[in-house]
Order: structure tokens, then sequence, then C-alpha cells
């Protein structure tokens, strides 16, 4: 039996110490669609939604840095 997660989204802004943190439902692919069409312009706003529903709207000028994975599905119980 394994248990499926979401994606961990971690970004970084500039000129801020802080991270934001973030675990959304959507996919890895869209995200990653989100991130690149968010730098296509220098007035392009990152918007990404985490699984509570809450939404992040980052000005694209403003990012650091966006990490994104998802962590692999682990087997639970013994293994053979």
């Amino acid at each position: 039996m394994s248990y499926a997660r979401g994606v961990d989204i971690r970004i970084g802004i500039i000129n801020n110490p802080r991270e934001l943190t973030i675990q959304s439902a959507q996919t890895l692919g869209d995200i990653e669609q989100a991130i690149t069409d968010a730098l296509a312009t220098d007035n392009g706003t990152l918007r990404l939604e985490d699984e509570k529903g809450h939404v992040f709207v980052v000005a694209s000028r403003n990012l650091a840095f966006v990490e994104i994975g998802q962590e692999k599905s682990r087997k639970v119980g013994f293994a053979p």
C-alpha cells in the first residue's frame, strides 16, 4: 500500500529572507508550465494554488528561485 502526496513547492523572493513553502495538488507539469509562463515576460505573475484552495500570486520579477519536487511514494510495511 502506498500513499500519494502533492507537489512540494519552495519559492524564494528577492530581498526577503523567508521562503514561501506550498504543497499543491496541481500536477508537476501544470506547475512547471505556470513557472515558464510567469517568467516569459517581465510583468508576469506566478499563480499557484495549495491543497487547501489558497491562491498565491508572486510577481515574476521578484522571484529568486522556485524549487518543485514530488516525494516518491513509499511502501508501507515490511520489505522482504
